[in-house]
């Protein structure tokens, strides 16, 4: 059994920044693939090349894949919930592995959807909701901050990830590059699933930011934890909140979800180089980690309801620039303005849980808010490919 003391890290660290160190590598490699779907479609349409299906039959495609992770966010949570964040993410990584792996041996349209529409968006949903929503349990302060280095540290991910992706695409093909994906990717999550831990009381440490005299919370049998969900989901359901902020988690990834599948295949369409066009992402990505960051922090001390309008209306507004983006350039511009507000549209909503219902168990929660998410990302792809 690994000593996971926190008298045994460096400095005195709590172990909560060893938590969102692993969250995040899990973020990034959770959501490699959907982050950069749209570089997928160039080589899937391409006429000459391996595949040749249409833009409409990719993307209901991605609009499965959506449409999958909406129905299995709420389940995933309730099972992060009742056996814990660790076995989610080990399932994850076996899942993530296996998937990319046999995404790497697609050749028929109907192993696309069995594989990236379903295995691939179970993956997602059984890595992202449990283990993102697992994050409050760590922090009694300073949750927005620790939120935003995991979100800003998926941006990093995105950014590297994308243009990787792309030029593995073009320069080694379809195979070695999933292969490649799958078998370096599921490697270092079980790896990292060794110090993964459900709560602090799991190795005898109280949430960073509690008081000296707050207890030391008991760690809980099992079938205590499943009666304390059980009550904490009939309260939170009794709220308005509950049903609002999945409605409105579902409009701001429907404004941010046509255009990282979508934006790259248009300026292909426009003559730009597939390597270059998933440069886009990688502006978005980059330029989106400041407010990754900033927004959880912000959200937690002032308030989440200006933060997050004035995150959603710059979303919106730059879209604006796609009318009259041609050239490379007016992409790029697009890339950096957009990834302002896509940044911290969707990142502060672990932080507006904490604010609205305290310190339960947050992977219903969480996940009845992802399915809103993902129902707007598969709604808009749809019509995206009509």
């Amino acid at each position: 059994m690994l000593n996971l003391s926190a008298s045994r890290l460096p400095w005195g660290m709590h172990y909560s920044w060893v938590i969102v160190a692993i969250l995040a590598i899990v973020q990034i490699l959770a959501t490699s693939i959907s982050m950069a779907a749209g570089i997928l479609v160039p080589p899937l349409t391409d006429p000459d090349g391996q595949f040749g299906w249409s833009v409409g039959t990719i993307v209901m495609g991605l609009a499965t894949y959506y449409l999958v992770g909406a129905m299995t966010a709420p389940i995933s949570g309730w099972l992060g919930d009742r056996y814990g964040a660790r076995r989610m993410m080990f399932a994850g990584a076996v899942l993530y592995g296996s998937s990319m792996i046999l995404m790497g041996f697609v050749q028929e349209l109907w192993q696309f959807f069995i594989v990236f529409g379903v295995m691939l968006s179970i993956t997602q949903s059984i890595s992202m909701v449990p283990l993102m929503a697992s994050i409050s349990g760590w922090f009694r302060r300073r949750l927005g901050l620790g939120t935003g280095l995991l979100w800003a540290a998926g941006g990093v991910g995105t950014a590297i990830i994308a243009p990787l992706t792309g030029y593995l695409l073009e320069n080694y093909g379809w195979q070695v590059t999933f292969w490649s994906l799958g078998i370096g990717g599921g490697t270092i999550l079980l790896v990292l699933n060794t110090f993964l831990r459900n709560r602090p009381e799991d190795i005898g440490l109280k949430p960073y930011g509690a008081m000296d005299n707050d207890p030391l919370s008991a760690v809980r049998s099992a079938e205590l934890e499943k009666l304390r969900v059980k009550v904490f989901n009939q309260h939170v359901r009794r709220t308005r909140a509950f049903w609002n902020l999945p409605a409105i988690h579902g409009l701001g990834c429907a404004g941010h979800g046509i255009v990282l599948i979508f934006s790259i295949p248009f300026a292909v369409s426009e003559g730009i180089g597939l390597t270059q066009a998933a440069v886009i992402l990688t502006i978005i990505s980059l330029v989106s980690i400041s407010s990754r960051l900033l927004t959880p922090v912000l959200a937690e001390r002032y308030g989440s309801k200006r933060i997050m309008a004035s995150c959603l209306f710059t979303q919106g507004i730059t879209v604006i620039i796609l009318f009259w983006a041609h050239d490379l350039w007016t992409f790029y511009l697009f890339g950096a303005l957009f990834g302002i507000g896509f940044g911290g549209e969707w990142t502060g909503y672990l932080v507006i849980n904490r604010q609205y219902f305290g310190n339960g168990p947050m992977g219903t929660l969480y996940g009845s808010q992802m399915t809103g998410a993902l129902l707007g990302h598969a709604i808009t792809t749809a019509l995206g490919g009509v």
